[in-house]
């Protein structure tokens, strides 16, 4: 049986001396609107009560952050018990979206939510609490017989671990719409992990109430205040450093026509902590379109540092365009580029990709290198060419002295295009379609990539793709090989993204990770 999700709310009771703004009832309910009298739940705890109002809501998700602010005045003469009549205000949301409710507790009173909170709820609800709190005296573990109710006590950890398995539970129940009821102090807190933690894909929907301190006869005029002040970005990365890897340890596939005198690989999907099917494990991008969050990719990032030996220095990827421009380190960055060059030290350059080939440059004559992203459009607009043309103008490089490394990418077997745009390929060379008659040719975007740079003067044999038998690969078609590379065309919109990476040694750097002198998949 499906079960309708609801509006995620954080109810942080920071303030008992202060009404909430009754709520409205007019419900969605396929595609028509209508009046009808809300779900109502009460929370009780001793002698005071408190009523939370959910509205059930139809499928749908959320593809936008949304910020919405509205402030619920103080009222001195409600005294906390008060509370028991009111209904909260109505979520802001779009119509057909599935949502939760949360209650934040962090801030609340020491009043402990009794057994009848959630008797009449029928919603997933999630509690945030300052403190463990035992489930046998609560009672919120003991939903209505045939209720699809559940309850979440987020009550161990820190702040950012909470938040943390908060969005876990979200993601598995594949609900993105939240409501946060808080203190204007409470809303600072909360916004600064939700920054760290959460991406555009999530709705939140902040209602904030003027009063920041609580008093409550039922506890003797106290409250929790612990939630933390100090930076969450520390303390969610602090965190996230100490999670296990995921899909085994991290590997990574090196050439073994780059010199030592560089350090290099392709990333594969082990090893890191994202935990999205499409994503896990070790996603290097992230993207306002997915749900895995700025804070966990620059974990991932951090630990490939760490193995493949360039950490602390942070990768520079390249900001995709589909084109063909290339940044030359040292002039103004451009708004976008598919492809950068350098001569300098101490910056790593990275080239991602999820189908699209990540491409590495290496000259150990002049000592220059270059990243470069090539997708099907970016291969016919020549990013690969355009990457060597500005290392042998910039930099004084020859095409002959320049070698090319072209790391895990979709395949022939797997990537098809329309006619019209196959026939680009076909110009480039005939075998770059194999079956041009077909209404969905198969274009090999790898061959194209060859003979434009054999074109422009790269030798033959300074190509390491999947053409190269002598030595080990480098260049596995990523659609095919769903244990072990991230793919647009298998996983969809929601894909993670794998990276070639490059960097220049310092002189006297030792020469890297144990598998470069394989050119295989090695362990840390």
């Amino acid at each position: 049986m499906l079960v309708p999700r609801f509006a995620a709310c954080f109810w942080c009771f920071a303030n008992f001396d202060s009404p909430a703004v009754n709520a409205g009832a007019t419900l969605s309910s396929s595609g028509s609107s209508r009046r009808r009298k809300p779900t109502q739940m009460r929370i009780s705890s001793g002698r005071a009560g408190f009523p939370v109002w959910a509205e059930r809501r139809g499928a749908g998700s959320s593809s936008a952050a949304r910020w919405s602010f509205s402030v619920i005045p103080p009222d001195k003469r409600a005294p906390c018990r008060g509370y028991k009549d009111r209904a909260l205000p109505r979520a802001q949301h779009t119509a057909g979206e599935r949502m939760a409710v949360l209650l934040d507790l962090t801030r609340c009173c020491r009043c402990s939510p009794g057994a009848s909170l959630l008797q009449e709820a029928d919603s997933h609800v999630f509690l945030l609490c300052g403190a463990e709190r035992d489930r046998r005296e609560n009672g919120l573990w003991d939903p209505s017989p045939g209720s699809h109710r559940s309850v979440h006590v987020l009550d161990s950890g820190s702040t950012a671990e909470r938040l943390y398995r908060l969005k876990r539970t979200l993601d598995e129940l594949d609900l993105s719409a939240v409501r946060v009821l808080t203190t204007a102090r409470g809303r600072e807190v909360l916004a600064r992990y939700q920054e760290t933690l959460f991406t555009a894909v999530y709705t939140f929907n902040y209602d904030v109430t003027q009063t920041d301190k609580v008093t409550c006869s039922d506890c003797c005029g106290s409250a929790h205040t612990d939630s933390p002040e100090g930076d969450a970005e520390e303390e969610v990365s602090a965190f996230l450093q100490q999670l296990p890897a995921l899909k085994g340890d991290i590997r990574t596939l090196r050439s073994t026509l780059i010199p030592d005198c560089f350090g290099h690989g392709f990333s594969t999907r082990s090893g890191g902590v994202s935990y999205i099917p499409t994503l896990s494990s070790l996603n290097l991008f992230s993207s306002s379109r997915r749900r895995d969050p700025r804070a966990v990719v620059e974990e991932n990032r951090r630990r490939l540092a760490v193995h493949a030996g360039f950490h602390p220095i942070p990768l520079r990827l390249v900001k995709v365009n589909h084109a063909s421009d290339v940044w030359v380190l040292g002039k103004p960055e451009p708004e976008s580029y598919d492809s950068m060059v350098t001569d300098q030290t101490g910056v790593v350059l990275a080239g991602q990709g999820a189908d699209c080939l990540p491409i590495l440059f290496a000259d150990p004559v002049k000592k220059v290198i270059g990243a470069a992203h090539a997708g099907w459009r970016g291969t016919l607009m020549g990013v690969a060419t355009a990457t060597v043309d500005a290392m042998v103008t910039n930099f004084g490089c020859r095409y002959g002295d320049i070698v090319v490394a072209v790391g895990p990418s979709v395949g022939v077997c797997c990537f098809t295009l329309d006619r019209e745009q196959a026939a680009d390929f076909i110009s480039i060379h005939p075998d770059c379609v194999p079956d041009p008659e077909s209404a969905k040719p198969h274009v090999d975007i790898l061959l194209a990539n060859r003979v434009l740079l054999q074109q422009r003067g790269v030798l033959p044999e300074h190509i390491h793709d999947n053409t190269e038998t002598t030595r080990p690969p480098v260049t596995p078609c990523t659609s095919c090989n769903p244990d072990d590379f991230f793919s647009h065309v298998r996983d969809g919109i929601n894909f993670g993204t794998q990276v070639g990476f490059l960097w220049i040694k310092e002189s006297g750097e030792q020469a890297g990770a144990p598998e470069s002198q394989t050119g295989q998949q090695g362990g840390p």
